[in-house]
């Protein structure tokens, strides 16, 4: 069994991530929920502190951390705001297809632009009419000599409005279904590249989310990833890695949720005493606790199975599932705590419960998780 206990480096990764979020996010959080700005202002921060793009290895300029250390890091971010969080970490997901298919050339000038500058990214998977069964894509992408065309509109794509470059997926071969399926690297200013509308959320509204509109991108061939109809093979190791983190994600917003909760049920007196001393409030906290802690655990785990390059695609799901199901349902306590007051604006739970939902939707919904997981066990693989 592994051994969980935080190095000293590692504990200094997360005190520093909980203390900007703490002091740079959470003051600004309402806000940027408020009006679904960018928010440019602690993205700049960020990346001074070192928190951005922790999974660029050492010989690209990045501060090459597991991943392990990588989701301490996001749960710390995502207990200031799910959305800034988002906004701050989207570069580790759309990092991945590199880190796993690219070239050394491919490696050096893109992981060394995130690394080195303010530069943003985006993972351009999903459509209008492909979400969950990602083989129905129907952006195509024709090879024209030494170049690549590209044309489609990708849907749901977070960072697509401020994105320096994307990592795109694009049929090459329709008739081989997923296998048929590639990925490029496109650049924002290339001509034919346009971000389309911006969605106007429920949660997580400081993150940007908007369509990516291809209308005959040239791409040079240097510019595939891997080889042609390899897309869906390393988008398939990419969510090994990119699971973990959404789970984590939810984590650090149930936590909040909780630790709101515990201050306003010693605070809020019934009855002539707190809350917190009646046993429904009690039995709450208690089954938040213990479904925080069991989440944290799956993340923790599935991030130490794939650090140690072992197969983690069913634990990879089970945390992001879990986790994800976690926040909707220690969010939505947190607001009956809270009573009425949860369900107004002056208080931080309305946010966290808006912001929780989404974790059932992206990275694959919670039924696809469920999927994942029962096909696993019913093949009968050895955990």
């Amino acid at each position: 069994m592994p051994d969980f206990s935080l190095t000293d480096e590692q504990s200094a990764f997360q005190r520093l991530a909980h203390e900007f979020a703490q002091k740079e996010i959470v003051p600004v959080a309402a806000h940027y929920d408020r009006t679904a700005e960018f928010p440019w202002p602690i993205v700049e921060k960020a990346h001074e502190v070192g928190l951005m793009n922790p999974n660029v290895p050492a010989e690209y300029g990045g501060p090459g951390l597991s991943l392990f250390e990588e989701i301490l890091i996001n749960e710390e971010l995502a207990w200031g705001c799910a959305g800034i969080s988002a906004s701050l970490t989207i570069n580790n997901v759309a990092a991945l297809p590199l880190l796993i298919a690219g070239t050394e050339e491919q490696k050096k000038r893109y992981l060394g632009l995130l690394a080195r500058e303010r530069q943003m990214t985006a993972y351009a998977v999903t459509e209008p009419n492909a979400g969950s069964d990602a083989a129905a894509i129907q952006t195509k992408a024709k090879r024209v000599g030494d170049e690549y065309v590209l044309s489609g509109t990708k849907q749901f794509i977070t960072n697509a409005s401020i994105a320096n470059f994307y990592i795109v997926f694009a049929v090459t071969d329709r008739a081989a279904e997923h296998k048929g399926i590639s990925a490029f690297i496109v650049e924002r200013d290339w001509p034919g590249v346009e971000p389309g509308r911006k969605d106007d959320k429920m949660g997580q509204r400081a993150s940007n989310t908007a369509q990516l509109i291809l209308e005959e991108v040239r791409v040079p061939k240097q510019n595939l990833l891997g080889r042609e109809g390899e897309a869906f093979k390393i988008a398939m190791a990419a969510f090994d890695r990119s699971r973990p983190g959404t789970g984590i994600f939810a984590v650090g917003v149930a936590r909040r949720a909780m630790e709101e909760a515990v201050k306003y049920a010693g605070e809020r007196k019934t009855f002539g005493v707190p809350i917190g001393q009646h046993q429904a409030i009690q039995f709450k906290i208690a089954d938040m606790a213990m479904q925080i802690q069991a989440a944290r655990w799956l993340c923790w785990h599935a991030a130490w199975l794939a650090d140690q390059g072992r197969r983690s695609s069913r634990e990879a799901s089970m945390a992001k599932c879990f986790g994800a199901d976690v926040a909707v349902q220690v969010t939505s306590e947190a607001v009956q705590i809270f009573g009425g007051y949860g369900y107004v604006k002056d208080y931080v739970v309305e946010k966290l419960y808006r912001d929780a939902k989404v974790f059932q939707i992206y990275e694959g919904t919670s039924e696809i998780q469920r999927t994942i997981i029962a096909r696993d066990v019913l093949q009968g693989s050895a955990h």
